[in-house]
């Protein structure tokens, strides 16, 4: 019985059974042509007892296995392989077919090919994740045919498997060498000027772009015929809190993942730069109330206990509370630190309502306001208008930009520095922030 549940009818099958039907229907008008008829329905019979004992006398025609990692990078491409092996004595064709998490939503995932004897054959593909939590990969499925191919095996094969998706740990690894110099530049991305940088002598180095010239070692660099430069060491053992604002304003959407979702790989991508440069790390997260404090440090396993902390960030939809997060900073963080504060405000009126709270952090810390610029707005500033509908919906744009504008104005005007930025763009910019600040010795 378990052997008819794997047995699968394959479109030449149809084909073959549509000929027979329209040759018995042939063979009543003309009789003379019955003999071919029934040539043909025994012939089609043996060849289906030949097929189907060459698909079922093997017991284990294929094997399977899939490889991928322990866990995934949330918002990045995420290689999965697909391992399959031939145990049939004669060349055979698959249809792959594996099942994907849920959250990824993908149906049509097909691989085709055609296995020789003893051959194994990998398969790749790669998912994007765009949410944080498990994800769970079922069996993988194959129906496998023979040259025949009237009639398909499918073979249930695998071991299902739970993989978790965490912050974006691949744009950690990515940025990881910024912690030891600036190479901004080579992503693209406007050097950092540095300027009043501590002065105590560490190391000869060869330069890289975006060193001040003004350091340049004449001596060295003629001694090794390359450019030399001193490296001064910077102030170390500063606070550094990554605050994110879990509330309804930050559930937007862009490229899949929520401004949550950027502000957490952000903050992790941040966070180690801070360790490698000797700098503690630490995370704040609020919405009606502080939901988490992870106290800064610099010991071993802080960027692991960062990591797992973030990972199991979720959201209520609740309107944040600034007042709350300002008294939970007063009461826990009582070392001045650099303030990171991930939120995202639309209108004046909207800042105007959280700035008292942010002035008195501000007396107390170094606080950066992080929010974001909304590029779909931005695109329609930059479209033709064709019509008198489409020139007011883009002067409205036009005048919400204007508004992220004036707000980071208005948070300069009090002392509050700030980063207006595309989402996809927030990691650089505050790793530019971060290497600026602590260059100008503000912290």
């Amino acid at each position: 019985m378990r052997l008819f549940k794997a047995l699968y009818f394959s479109p030449r099958f149809h084909t073959l059974a549509f000929v027979l039907v329209f040759s018995y229907i042939f063979a009543y008008l003309l009789p003379a042509v019955s003999i071919i008829a029934d040539l043909l329905l025994y012939f089609s019979l043996a060849l289906l007892i030949i097929d189907y004992c060459w698909l079922f006398l093997t017991k284990k025609g294929l094997s399977a296995e899939r490889h991928c990692a322990e866990k995934f990078s949330n918002g990045d491409e995420n290689q999965v392989s697909v391992w399959v092996e031939n145990h049939y004595a004669n060349p055979v064709g698959i249809a792959l077919y594996d099942e994907l998490p849920e959250q990824l939503q993908i149906r049509d995932q097909q691989f085709s090919t055609t296995l020789k004897t003893g051959e194994v054959k990998e398969f790749n593909y790669s998912i994007r994740p765009t949410k944080r939590g498990e994800y769970y990969f079922g069996n993988i499925n194959l129906l496998v045919n023979t040259p025949i191919g009237l009639l398909k095996r499918r073979y249930i094969l695998g071991t299902e498997k739970t993989v978790s998706v965490y912050p974006s740990f691949v744009q950690m690894r990515k940025y990881e060498l910024l912690a030891l110099s600036n190479q901004l530049q080579a992503f693209g991305v406007k050097k950092i000027r540095r300027i009043g940088n501590n002065m105590e002598f560490e190391q000869i180095k060869n330069y890289v772009s975006g060193d001040d010239y003004r350091k340049v070692n004449w001596k060295a660099t003629a001694r090794k015929a390359a450019l030399m430069v001193n490296q001064y060491q910077d102030e170390r053992s500063q606070q550094v809190y990554s605050v994110i604002d879990k509330g309804r304003v930050m559930q937007m959407p862009f490229e899949g993942l929520s401004l949550l979702d950027y502000a957490i790989n952000a903050s992790l991508v941040i966070s180690n730069i801070a360790l490698k440069k000797g700098d503690k790390a630490g995370i704040i997260t609020f919405q009606h109330k502080v939901n988490s404090i992870l106290p800064a440090s610099s010991r071993n396993m802080q960027l692991n206990l960062i990591l797992e902390h973030l990972y199991k960030q979720k959201t209520a939809y609740k309107e944040s509370d600034f007042g709350q997060l300002y008294a939970n900073i007063k009461r826990k963080v009582t070392q001045r630190s650099l303030i990171l504060l991930y939120t995202n405000f639309e209108s004046l009126s909207a800042l105007h309502r959280q700035l008292p709270y942010l002035k008195r952090i501000r007396q107390h810390h170094l606080l950066v306001c992080i929010f974001f610029e909304n590029t779909e707005v931005t695109k329609l500033t930059k479209s033709k208008a064709s019509d008198l509908e489409e020139v007011y919906t883009k002067g409205i744009a036009e005048q919400l930009l204007l508004e992220k504008r004036l707000i980071a104005k208005e948070l300069q005007r009090h002392g509050i520095h700030s980063i207006l930025t595309p989402p996809e763009q927030l990691s650089v910019n505050t790793i530019n922030k971060y290497l600026e600040l602590k260059s100008r010795g503000l912290i």
